[in-house]
């Protein structure tokens, strides 16, 4: 079997002590000299390629003046970094998990997003997370407002992705999020940001009938150097898939949505139908 590099906790683990010594301002060759590694064994560790030993990483949590909770938690990363597959929960206050997923996100070079229900995150407007935010329990205004700026900070992306493919089924246009003028505002978001070369949207229309998507949304997200991963998302956390087989079953299930979804002309065209409904 060959060797794991790069799973999901390993990047996890290898992105947060990145930020950590980035929140520092401290160089990566200072922070190799001060543990007494080389810089490539920490560089290593900070893409995920390799990953450190529980002993190794409470000596780096103690260069940096880590927390004991943060050191606790990146222990447990170290632990369990070999496994394939990640289960995350995430809540208001704990240590913000998302910032792994925007990581992993962000270093990608291209994305496929199913989303059935809801605007995918990259393509959603301030006002449209705002008010799909604003229902959250144990979520406060400020928090809300927080998580807007993180998403539209998140949208500098597309810029980057060779291809970012935006697979949207039919409710997701239709669904009454935030009022008609949010939607309606939304829906000219799709119409521009679909100009773009590197973006692909397109439309599942209803009675399509059975195809694996209707089992829930998923982001399969692809790198140059590092082996892809699926992201699974749920109401409080997603689960990271790094298993060949397990990504190779989405790669099948994005392929019949292809198959199923309206081109992307078409597509433009559903969505201004959608739209002249909306604002008639």
């Amino acid at each position: 079997m060959p060797t794991l590099i790069a799973t999901p906790r390993a990047r996890a683990l290898g992105f947060s002590l990145r930020a950590a010594r980035e929140e520092r301002r401290m160089a990566l060759r200072e922070l190799a000299r001060m543990a007494r590694i080389s810089p490539g064994h920490l560089h290593n560790w900070e893409t995920g390629l390799r990953v450190p030993k529980e002993s190794e990483v409470g000596l780096l949590a103690g260069c940096l003046r880590m927390t004991v909770e943060e050191r606790d938690r990146l222990g447990e990363l170290a632990r369990n970094a070999r496994e394939p597959n990640w289960l995350e929960s995430v809540v208001p206050g704990a240590p913000n998990e998302a910032a792994v997923y925007a990581e992993c996100e962000r270093t990608a070079s291209a994305m496929f997003n199913w989303q059935p229900l809801l605007i995918p995150g990259l393509l959603q407007t301030g006002d449209y997370v705002r008010a799909s935010l604003g229902g959250r329990s144990g979520w406060s205004k400020d928090d809300v407002e927080v998580a807007v700026l993180i998403r539209m900070a998140r949208r500098d992306v597309l810029s980057r992705l060779a291809e970012f493919t935006a697979m949207i089924g039919e409710e997701a246009l239709r669904q009454n999020i935030g009022g008609a003028a949010t939607m309606s505002a939304q829906l000219h978001h799709l119409l521009t940001v679909a100009r773009r070369r590197n973006i692909a949207i397109q439309v599942v229309p209803r009675g399509a009938g059975f195809h694996p998507g209707l089992y829930g949304c998923f982001v399969v997200l692809d790198y140059e150097n590092l082996p892809s991963i699926v992201h699974v998302e749920e109401f409080r956390g997603g689960a990271y898939l790094y298993d060949e087989a397990d990504v190779a079953a989405y790669r099948e299930a994005a392929k019949e949505l292809a198959e199923l979804a309206l081109g992307e002309q078409e597509s433009i065209e559903f969505i201004q139908g959608v739209l002249a409904e909306l604002e008639a």
